[in-house]
């Protein structure tokens, strides 16, 4: 990780998943599951999470929108896209609301404990791996 990175990382209000991101925890993560059923886990996984609401899951398209309420304000974007039969790539994207210029690492903390929650729901098979299963 670079001073570039460093910098973006404490002055953030918004972290995202990427298939090369430069910190593992926060790649692309993939799970042996097909889209729809991946979407109706997670949006099921959101409503039993206190302090979440889901704002819209849309099957079609692999998204779902949910509004953190607690214990601090944020928004989150769930992209769930099927590369193979049973293997299904999930990315989350958090904005969090403040006053400040950085949420502390609070976006970076929401996303790895959804993705903890993901893994007891959904087969995890690995991460970053968009370019071995093309």
């Amino acid at each position: 990780m670079g001073f570039k990175e460093t910098i973006k990382k404490v002055f953030s209000v918004h972290t995202e998943t990427t298939e090369k991101h430069y910190d593992e925890q926060f790649k692309t993560r993939y799970y042996k599951t097909t889209k729809d059923r991946g979407v109706k886990e997670i949006t099921e996984m959101f409503q039993q999470l206190d302090g979440y609401k889901v704002k819209k899951a849309d099957s079609e398209r692999g998204e779902i929108y949910v509004q953190m309420l607690k214990p601090r304000k944020a928004f989150v974007t769930v992209t769930v896209i099927q590369v193979k039969p049973f293997k299904t790539a999930v990315d989350f994207s958090v904005g969090t609301e403040t006053v400040f210029f950085t949420d502390f690492g609070y976006s970076r903390k929401v996303i790895r404990t959804l993705y903890k929650e993901l893994d007891q729901k959904l087969q995890y098979i690995g991460s970053g791996l968009g370019e071995q299963l093309l």
